[in-house]
């Protein structure tokens, strides 16, 4: 007799439940191509690529506010008044950023506000190119006016920052991660 459970597995009554028999499996098993399985694997992956970009570039303009601030004033997009305060706070926005993606706490909202601090990014690094500023973007650190900044470098960093703009928006989607207590603490389930 074929009860729908898997070959080999022995129905069993769950307790307090007379006659009532239940085969064991979840209620939606890993299909066998490896299904959501390999999904939340890669969004783990992206959770923590993320996490690690922006820890990386908080340290290094936490540790060197100065360049930060001279990162921030090369781009002449700000009022000078507000050149410093962005200089000294977005480190602190990139670190918090990276500790909720780190840990796996509202992972959505993180994804989604790396996706926007990127679009920022760009689309400064974009103006900066397009009138012809040669400065260094001060991504992880230094940055500044520099002599001999060339088309390819702006392209490089606009590349760059378009694939993890693209990893930021796919987790914002799909925030669901292993190795996150945001999983654990969430009732529902991918």
């Amino acid at each position: 007799m074929h009860d729908g459970g898997c070959e080999g597995q022995r129905p069993r009554q769950q307790p307090g439940q007379h006659g009532a028999v239940s085969t064991g499996l979840a209620a939606h098993p890993t299909p066998p191509d490896g299904g959501p399985g390999w999904r939340l694997w890669a969004a783990t992956a992206a959770r923590l690529l993320l996490a690690a970009v922006w820890a990386w570039a908080a340290v290094a303009k936490i540790s060197d506010p100065d360049a930060a601030v001279r990162a921030v004033r090369a781009y002449q997009l700000l009022p000078e008044a507000l050149v410093r305060p962005v200089a000294w706070g977005l480190p602190f926005a990139e670190l918090a950023l990276a500790l909720l993606l780190a840990v796996g706490l509202a992972t959505r909202l993180a994804a989604a506000g790396s996706a926007g601090l990127l679009g920022l990014f760009m689309v400064a690094i974009a103006a900066a190119w397009a009138r012809g500023l040669q400065i260094h973007c001060g991504c992880f650190g230094g940055g500044g006016p520099a002599a001999g900044v060339q088309a390819r470098d702006y392209l490089g960093e606009l590349v760059r920052d378009t694939g993890l703009l693209a990893v930021a928006v796919l987790l914002a989607w799909q925030p669901h991660s292993r190795l996150a207590p945001g999983r654990r603490l969430s009732s529902e389930e991918p």
